[in-house]
């Protein structure tokens, strides 16, 4: 890995952009589903999502704007595309279905907002980002699962939008602990600032 690292080092990867004035928290799909390993869980989501209580909790000590998302699909598939063509099982989560309830140790509360979304990221197509601006947040606290998957699609995204980008490391998971740490690897050489969640206790 020295090797690895090395190289990335050499190549200007891995600078900081640290925390801004204006932070929020997106909480990506930690819903029934993946709570659940005959599902869409298993790996350290579980322990992810007891962590994000927390998180969520000092987000809304210190009024920082939090956002949620869910994957929902029209109860026929109808509004389904490649994303759920790929992942069939996708289109389990609808509206009403009980996998895609947001768990209840995380319910948003009056003023943060609920996004719907089809595809991996929380901000394709949803307005997050615009929500975001009108609040002028400058950074973004991302929690969720998977890190391989729709956490990793929105710190992309979150990027793209010229956020600063932090991914709380113990606030995210995946259903593989490999892909997990090889993306929070790569996040972190390329798109976003890795923190624990008491090092942002400590920052803020």
């Amino acid at each position: 890995m020295t090797d690895e690292l090395d190289i990335y080092r050499r190549q200007g990867f891995a600078h900081t952009l640290g925390i801004g004035a204006a932070p929020a928290v997106v909480i990506v799909d930690f819903v029934i589903g993946f709570t659940d390993p005959a599902h869409f869980g298993g790996g350290n989501i579980g322990e992810a999502i007891d962590q994000t209580v927390n998180l969520l909790s000092l987000a809304r000590a210190k009024g920082w704007p939090v956002a949620h998302t869910r994957v929902i699909y029209a109860d026929d598939g109808a509004d389904a595309g490649a994303f759920a063509a790929k992942v069939p099982s996708l289109r389990n989560l609808t509206e009403t279905s009980e996998l895609s309830q947001i768990v209840p140790e995380l319910q948003p509360i009056t003023g943060e907002l609920l996004i719907r979304k089809r595809q991996a990221s929380a901000f394709f197509q949803t307005g997050l980002a615009d929500w975001l601006a009108y609040r002028r947040v400058d950074t973004v606290f991302i929690a969720g699962c998977t890190t391989s998957g729709c956490v990793r699609a929105s710190v992309v995204d979150a990027c793209s939008h010229n956020f600063r980008t932090i991914v709380v490391t113990d606030c995210v998971g995946d259903r593989a602990i490999g892909p997990h740490e090889a993306n929070l690897f790569d996040m972190g050489q390329k798109y976003a600032d890795l923190m624990t969640l008491e090092a942002i206790k400590s920052a803020t």
